[in-house]
């Protein structure tokens, strides 16, 4: 999941999609139905800096078991002092803007536009953590049956991102997803489970995660309650009764 990374903006030791592009390309050219025909790959779109894009896939692959899910000792200690609000799909593009919101972005406006267009046809999704009303951390990523591709994260107070991660993670074991992919393993997300696998290794577990008909909450709020060895969410719609989640 790219957010909390500190590296180049296009990185060493990814397979260029060449049934696509073999090379850097206009980003004109991109749109949401080939985005998700390079989900259903393995494959992703990231900006080069230069105003042009090009088509990734990293081996070995980072993913979040969502079995294998766990809390950093210290922060379960200070979650139930933390005080956020937390939300899904209320406010996508303040999230995207967010997370391209650092010195060096591959969310360049073509990113952005198209994965509006994605949220637009429910493909993709966002979770935001709220502070005193405002916005101050989140992720976003798409939704492929039961598939998440966590796209990148932002934090703008201490533990925000952590929160997002964690309500995330809450929603797709609720709904039976199978797969959480972040794309590759930083020390922040190795924290909470992460690991490495190799890309026909991922391909396997894609192809059969893609097939669950798994689906995403209705925007609205979400409650955390973290209890001691396993965790709980509560979904609020912004009208009516809340859902509880296991």
């Amino acid at each position: 999941m790219r957010g909390l990374h500190d590296g180049p903006v296009c990185f060493k030791g990814y397979v260029v999609m060449s049934d696509l592009v073999s090379q850097s390309f206009p980003p004109e050219r991109l749109t949401a139905i080939s985005v998700l025909r390079a989900y259903r790959d393995g494959f992703f779109p990231m900006g080069c800096g230069d105003g042009r894009l090009r088509w990734f896939s990293p081996d070995p692959r980072g993913i979040l078991p969502l079995d294998g899910f766990h809390l950093p000792h210290g922060f379960r200690r200070v979650l139930p002092r933390l005080g956020f609000t937390v939300s899904v799909d209320l406010a996508f593009s303040e999230v995207v803007a967010g997370c391209a919101d650092r010195p060096e972005t591959w969310i360049d406006p073509a990113i952005a536009r198209v994965y509006a267009d994605l949220f637009a046809a429910r493909s993709a999704h966002s979770v935001e953590v709220w502070q005193g009303g405002d916005l101050v951390g989140g992720l976003y990523g798409v939704r492929l049956g039961g598939v998440f591709f966590g796209e990148s994260m932002f934090s703008r107070v201490r533990e925000a991102s952590k929160v997002a991660l964690l309500a995330l993670v809450g929603i797709l074991r609720a709904q039976q997803f199978g797969l959480l992919d972040i794309q590759w393993v930083t020390d922040h997300l190795e924290n909470f489970g992460a690991v490495e696998i190799r890309r026909p290794v991922y391909l396997n577990y894609l192809r059969e995660a893609m097939v669950r008909p798994c689906s995403f909450p209705p925007p609205g709020e979400v409650r955390l309650a973290e209890l001691p060895r396993q965790h709980a969410i509560a979904m609020t719609k912004r009208r009516g009764a809340g859902v509880s989640l296991p």
